[in-house]
């Protein structure tokens, strides 16, 4: 495995965009914090009261992201591995899995420091395209056998 290329490069951008994810947990737990918004009860005796046993909008648009990383994020992983066994050419899965990451990570500091639209919108697009173009050729490889 460490001799396909391909795969590699997938791990490598894999790895940023889990990193990322985590980053993104981090930033939430700490708004959560600093606005005194809790999800759960206990956590918020613990941290002043069951006043701060509420939703925060800032919270929830952090929770949004994460999730939207999660319904994005976790389809990659899967497509992109698979894409890694068909022997594509490494210059081209590369520019596939550049292409995804760097639209996830532009659409996540969109949403998170509220950049005006369509950026968040244009950075989705734009990292769906190698998904597309990567499950395309999944089926058109594996077509045969089903």
């Amino acid at each position: 495995m460490m001799e396909n290329t391909v795969f590699m490069s997938f791990t490598f951008y894999s790895t940023i965009l889990i990193l990322k994810m985590y980053v993104v947990a981090i930033i939430t737990g700490q708004v959560r914090l600093r606005k005194k918004a809790f999800a759960n009860p206990e956590d918020a005796l613990r941290n002043g009261g069951l006043q701060y046993y509420r939703e925060d909008p800032d919270v929830e648009r952090c929770r949004r992201a994460h999730r939207n990383d999660m319904e994005n994020i976790f389809p990659f992983l899967f497509l992109g591995a698979i894409y890694s066994l068909l022997d594509p050419t490494p210059a081209v899965a590369r520019i596939h899995f550049f292409i995804f990451c760097v639209g996830r990570i532009i659409h996540t500091i969109a949403y998170l420091l509220r950049l005006k639209a369509p950026t968040r919108s244009v950075a989705y697009s734009v990292a769906q395209l190698p998904c597309f173009s990567m499950a395309l050729q999944i089926l058109l490889a594996t077509t045969p056998y089903w």
